[in-house]
């Protein structure tokens, strides 16, 4: 009787654990949910849904070199509606930093979803004109007229980093005070791009001149990427 009742518990426990095989397996072999893809809201819409925008400052060294024209920045809005980040696409680096500047602070109606209130990314183009009446300079020659007379920005200091494995080629732009306040990167992967970044919060910059006054402008740099060596060993807890 009792080899009869062991043997039937140990049937019972072998097809339990055959049943139950397939669930952890397949439990196991699920993928992680996908990312939902950020929602794009046209720059026509997101204009209707800006609840509170301050106006850029016309920079006066722009207005007296006769600079205008238009700032394109691709912005993305949290889903509190203020705006978490803001790149810009196009545009005169003077004009652009004071484009930045304003649009940081602007606040928008959150988007609705059926999921409740979500953000969005979105575009805006910002106008800066002049009135010159009687002045017969185009936008390009004015440009050009200024920029033979700026000194642009300089690395002025730098880490010694390991030899690189890879370059990745950036447009920074920075403001009056050497400081980065956008960039646009070469094609590459996320890591690539993040490895850049770190690698220039070690860097610091002198800011472009015109004459003795220090103006925002961009610099293009080619930033090595080093990869962290896979095999080094763990740091003892025990050092600091």
């Amino acid at each position: 009787m009792t080899e009869f009742s062991f043997r039937s518990h140990s049937l019972f426990l072998l097809v339990l654990a055959l049943v139950c095989m397939p669930e952890v397996a397949l439990s196991q072999a699920t993928p992680p949910p996908l990312a939902s893809p950020p929602i794009i809201v046209d720059g026509r819409t997101a204009s209707q849904m800006v609840r509170d925008q301050a106006a850029p400052e016309y920079p006066l060294l722009a207005k007296i070199n006769y600079i205008q024209g238009r700032v394109r920045l691709q912005v993305e809005v949290a889903g509190d509606g203020k705006v978490a980040q803001a790149h810009v696409l196009y545009g005169n680096p003077i004009l652009a930093a004071s484009a930045l500047k304003a649009i940081r602070s602007w606040i928008y109606h959150p988007l609705v979803t059926p999921s409740g209130p979500s953000g969005f990314i979105t575009s805006v183009e910002l106008k800066f004109a002049l009135n010159m009446h009687g002045l017969d300079l185009p936008a390009t020659r004015a440009e050009s007229d200024l920029s033979r007379q700026i000194k642009p920005p300089e690395v002025i200091g730098r880490p010694a980093d390991p030899p690189p494995t890879n370059v990745m080629h950036m447009r920074l732009l920075l403001n009056d005070q050497g400081q980065v306040i956008d960039s646009e990167s070469s094609p590459g992967t996320a890591s690539d791009l993040e490895a850049a970044r770190k690698t220039l919060q070690g860097w610091t910059f002198r800011p472009a001149h015109w004459g003795s006054l220090p103006i925002p402008w961009y610099l293009d740099v080619d930033v090595p990427i080093s990869e962290p060596p896979a095999d080094r060993p763990a740091a003892d807890p025990g050092l600091r």
